[in-house]
């Protein structure tokens, strides 16, 4: 059955911008100055004092209207939930950051401390993140290398090679918090708009690449330095390779079959997720008996494995940054505190809207900043979030951050009191679970189809990103990305998608008119319309797809029109201004001393049939003075033709410039400007008939 039309009548005058600025006065605004701003800014009361403290410590909202009863049980449950999680991730990022695995414990811990007072996000759990370990541990194997002598720092005189790779991740997380920091407090949070979700995408699939390439080594159990820099995924792969033939059986069996058994696990808590209480914790059940066994068989000795070893008791004294490290390391730091921010927004955001609560850009940037100097200050390294650890925080009934802050304990717990069961701990066994836990970010690859089918220049983004990330290293590849992006987006601008409109017959709309069968286009009359801004990059693509629509080149119509007017003044003179009665049949095939003239070079002048031009402004956002030049000259070449030239729904700042820049004259006049596209039809229609009646009148 076929849904009730509700139809619309409205009754008006016909509207050019001159009449409805007639009709209608507009209010004089006056724009608040710079100075204005700066004094608004600097302003302070009551109210507003009390909206900056909730804004710069969210817990004062929230705790306020915790709920114990019905939120209390669900944040211990979800917190030991995550607890077990964010240990063994906290363990297992580490070998990525080339760090010792009891420093992913403090990761675990520091941060969190802080996101609990400055956070705005409820729900996302606060640690280590695979694509920020990489990118760490990068700058971390090129300062300190595995087969090497260290870089040249001061700072590292006197530390052990495990010491000195401690001071540079923990500086460059330092590094990264105050670039965090920094933004926030200068409200750049919007920031992260320039990374979008394709961008992300492309990149975390390159990330997760890289990091089941830096495992390998671990599951196969050899002995292949670090390498980073361009290129280095392959030669880490051509090492790999020369020495496959020593790998370590016992470390591969044990990864394939924890890998499988971790895999089955999950793939189980996907679907039963409804049914289960909390998430089966099955990373922390393999790592046990991972131990157990690992201890009772004695893999060390017996099978030449690899294991954590020696675990940090407890917690140690605060360090000062490297300022040394800071220089040979903010290029990489920068990239490191987008990205960081940029994921840990992007997941925060999605449980914002899930749980109907806002979330504040530039609060989470000086949160994280604030989060990520104080546990470097502690020896942990660059924190954000992870999908998975943030899906079993608020799928196992995690309402608020005490989840997240009991995760932490627990992490604390190990560290203080049970670190030393973990150190029999095959390190592949934390491969494995590195591994295991990138097929979210390896099944991204599908997009490609979806992206090449539905939106290619999107494709182009996302393969241009992931194939830079993994071929030039993660920074280069998210400065390739943010290029190609940026390219995409000048190529949709620069060339749009022009359109010739007609009229849905009996209605007031225009529409594309190759996209339907019945349409009404009034002879001489084209309506043209260009979707986008208008700007130096674009104008003379515009006025090439307009004499496109038109069907012909008003300038060089007018320089044949000129042509003829010169030749028939010519013969006008050579024949002492006298006609014939045969008119100008006579002059043109006469003889004379010249090349001989006739009618075929006059019929050369292309016939116009346009009496009117209609362009349609709606979509475009704005005109900057190069664009605004080459449109004067395009107007007035249609003028000079004798084409009416009418301009509709021009936005109101962009007529305002137009005044402003003295773009009208005795030619180009704001009686050309109309309010909407039916106005200046109607006035077109109006004119016509006139006319009309007119040529009646005097016939």
């Amino acid at each position: 059955m076929a849904a009730l039309r509700k139809q619309y009548v409205v009754a008006r005058h016909v509207y050019s911008e001159d009449s409805f600025a007639g009709d209608h006065e507009k209010i004089h605004r006056v724009p608040k100055t710079g100075l204005d701003h700066v004094r608004g800014y600097l302003t302070c009361d009551s109210k507003r004092a009390k909206a900056a403290v909730l804004s710069l410590l969210p817990i004062v909202g929230w705790m306020r209207s915790y709920r114990v009863r019905e939120w209390l049980l669900g944040d211990v449950v979800s917190g030991i939930s995550t607890g077990l999680v964010a240990i063994m991730q906290g363990l297992a990022f580490s070998l990525l950051a080339s760090l010792p695995p009891s420093y992913g414990l403090y990761t675990a811990f520091f941060p969190m401390l802080t996101y609990f007072f400055l956070g705005t996000s409820r729900h996302i759990s606060v640690g280590s993140f695979p694509v920020l370990s990489l990118m760490v541990g990068a700058v971390v194997t090129r300062l300190v290398p595995e087969d090497g002598p260290p870089a040249n720092i001061t700072s590292f005189e006197g530390l052990t090679p495990d010491q000195q790779r401690v001071l540079v991740a923990s500086s460059v997380t330092f590094l990264m918090g105050i670039f965090q920091l920094a933004m926030g407090v200068l409200q750049v949070g919007f920031i992260v708009v320039y990374l979008s979700d394709t961008l992300v995408s492309g990149f975390t699939t390159a990330a997760a690449v890289h990091i089941l390439v830096s495992q390998l080594k671990f599951v196969l159990g050899l002995d292949v330095p670090g390498i980073n820099g361009p290129l280095a995924i392959i030669y880490t792969l051509e090492k790999i390779f020369v020495q496959i033939t020593l790998t370590n059986i016992c470390d591969l069996v044990m990864s394939i079959v924890i890998m499988v058994i971790v895999f089955i696990v999950k793939e189980l808590n996907d679907r039963y997720k409804a049914k289960l209480p909390v998430p089966v914790p099955i990373e922390a059940i393999m790592t046990i008996i991972a131990c157990g066994v690992s201890y009772g068989f004695n893999f060390e000795k017996r099978y030449d494995v690899d294991i954590v070893g020696k675990m940090v008791s407890g917690y140690e004294s605060p360090i000062a940054p490297s300022v040394e490290v800071f220089r040979e390391s903010a290029v990489e730091a920068f990239p490191v505190a987008i990205v960081g921010f940029a994921v840990a927004f992007s997941v925060a955001k999605v449980y914002s809207i899930k749980h109907d609560y806002t979330i504040d850009g530039n609060q989470e940037l000086i949160a994280f900043g604030v989060s990520n100097i104080f546990g470097a200050s502690f020896r942990s390294f660059a924190a954000s979030t992870a999908l998975s650890r943030t899906a079993v925080q608020e799928s196992s009934g995690g309402k608020t951050q005490i989840a997240g802050l009991i995760s932490a304990m627990m992490a604390m717990m190990v560290t203080v009191a049970l670190g030393f069961l973990l150190e029999p701990l095959p390190t592949s066994v934390l491969g494995a679970l590195v591994i295991v836990n990138l097929k979210g970010m390896l099944m991204q690859f599908r997009e490609i189809l979806y992206l090449w089918r539905r939106d290619k220049p999107e494709c182009v983004v996302w393969v241009g990103t992931c194939l830079g990330a993994i071929l030039l290293g993660l920074d280069l590849g998210l400065a390739v990305g943010l290029g190609v992006e940026l390219l995409t987006v000048v190529f949709r601008t620069q060339f749009p998608r022009c359109s010739v409109l007609a009229n849905i017959p009996g209605t007031d709309l225009y529409r594309d008119r190759k996209d339907h069968l019945h349409i009404f286009e009034p002879k001489g009359v084209k309506i043209f319309r260009i979707p986008s801004p208008i700007f130096f990059a674009n104008i003379e693509f515009f006025r090439e797809k307009l004499v496109e629509a038109v069907g012909f080149n008003p300038l060089r119509v007018l320089r044949k029109r000129n042509k003829a007017l010169r030749t028939i003044k010519k013969l006008f003179q050579e024949k002492d201004n006298h006609m014939t009665e045969r008119g100008l049949g006579d002059l043109f095939c006469q003889e004379t001393n010249e090349p001989s003239v006739n009618k075929e070079e006059l019929d050369q002048v292309p016939r116009v049939d346009l009496h009117s031009l209609i362009l349609d402004f709606s979509a475009v956002s704005f005109l900057d003075i190069s664009a605004l030049k080459g449109l004067r000259m395009a107007l007035k070449e249609f003028i000079r033709m004798d084409v009416d030239v009418y301009i509709v729904s021009c936005d109101v700042h962009i007529l305002e410039k137009l005044h402003n820049c003295m773009f009208f004259d005795e030619e180009i006049l704001t009686s050309m400007f109309f309010p909407t596209l039916h106005d200046a039809m109607l006035h077109v229609h109006i004119l016509l008939s006139n006319m009309f009646i007119h040529s009646l009148l005097q016939n």
